[in-house]
Order: structure tokens, then C-alpha cells, then sequence
């Protein structure tokens, strides 16, 4: 064991630097994440799905400094990375809404004006929607119209919509709801 910590000694000096290099910076990202989310009053439900993106960058961020750390070239690297990422890239190409949905759900979380709870309406000549969001995930915003019908639409169609605020806490109708029973 000792002959191999010898042979490997800097090697095993740039993997604990590494990680905690990954974990700090980690810590930063979903500080960060919770920081916007509790700020803009976003449900934990979308900041849980933030850190989750976060945990796979950190995870693939880790992957590949523990390879270049022990020795693998750089340009065995990248022609492995930029060879995976081809052949997701062609693969999701079929699929590319699924992409759009997750991407518009990133912008979504740190720039969507409009809460859980809040009553919206969507400017679509062929289908337009007055609803309450129900909730936010990460493919879709879930709607409910005032005929208690449940609507699911797409988060990239909500951005290339225009969108306009009806009621703010839809959810809470008047000031007095809740009173009778205290």
C-alpha cells in the first residue's frame, strides 16, 4: 500500500484538491440557487430541481479533472467528451422539445414573473387560457381553469407566448378566507 501511495503521491495530492475544489464550489452554486430562489419566493420544489441540474454539472465537472489528474491526455478527453456529447446531441435531436422544455425551465426559474398561486392569462389567438398556476415543473407549467379543467403546458410555448397577470394569489380569494375557522 505504502509503494503505491509513493507511486502516486501527487495523484492522489490533485484528487483531494480536486474534490474539494468540486465541493466548495458546489456549496457556491446551490447557495446561489437557494439564495434566488428564496428571494424571488420560488417554490422549493423548482430550487430542488436547480441543485439537481448543479449536482450533474459538478458531476461531469468532476469526471473530467479526475481524468486529466491521472494522466489521461487532454485530447483523449475531449475527443471522448465531444464523441458522447455527438452522439447525445444526435440522439436528442429527435427529441429536441424535451431540451427546449428543460432549457426554458432554467429561465424560468430565474426570470418568470409569475408565481404558484397567481391567475394568468395566455395570448394565443388559436387557444387562449385564463387559469391558475398550479404548478411549475420542469417540463411543463400545470394550469387550472376556473371549470376545475387541468391544463399542462409546454414551458417553451409560455416563453414564446405573451403572458399577462390576471390575479396575484389567485389561490386566496379575499383577505377574510380563513377567519371562520379560528
Amino acid at each position: 500500500m505504502s509503494a503505491l501511495f509513493d507511486k502516486f503521491h501527487d495523484e492522489f495530492i490533485y484528487t483531494l484538491a480536486a474534490f474539494i475544489f468540486l465541493i466548495v464550489f458546489r456549496f457556491i452554486l446551490t447557495t446561489a440557487a437557494n439564495k434566488v430562489g428564496k428571494r424571488s419566493n420560488i417554490n422549493l420544489a423548482r430550487v430542488q430541481l436547480m441543485v439537481r441540474y448543479i449536482n450533474f454539472l459538478v458531476f461531469f465537472l468532476a469526471i473530467f479533472v479526475l481524468l486529466l489528474v491521472w494522466g489521461v491526455q487532454v485530447r483523449d478527453v475531449t475527443l471522448v467528451f465531444s464523441s458522447v456529447f455527438a452522439v447525445i446531441g444526435i440522439g436528442l435531436f429527435a427529441v429536441w422539445s424535451i431540451l427546449s422544455n428543460i432549457t426554458s425551465g432554467v429561465i424560468m426559474f430565474f426570470s418568470f414573473p409569475y408565481k404558484i398561486g397567481d391567475e394568468i392569462k395566455i395570448h394565443d389567438k388559436d387557444f387562449p387560457v385564463i387559469a391558475i398556476i398550479e404548478d411549475i415543473k420542469a417540463f411543463q407549467i400545470h394550469l387550472r381553469t376556473s371549470e376545475g379543467e387541468l391544463i399542462t403546458y409546454p414551458n417553451n410555448l409560455i416563453l414564446q407566448k405573451a403572458v399577462s397577470l390576471v390575479k396575484k394569489d389567485a389561490f386566496i380569494d379575499s383577505p377574510d378566507e380563513g377567519k371562520d375557522a379560528l
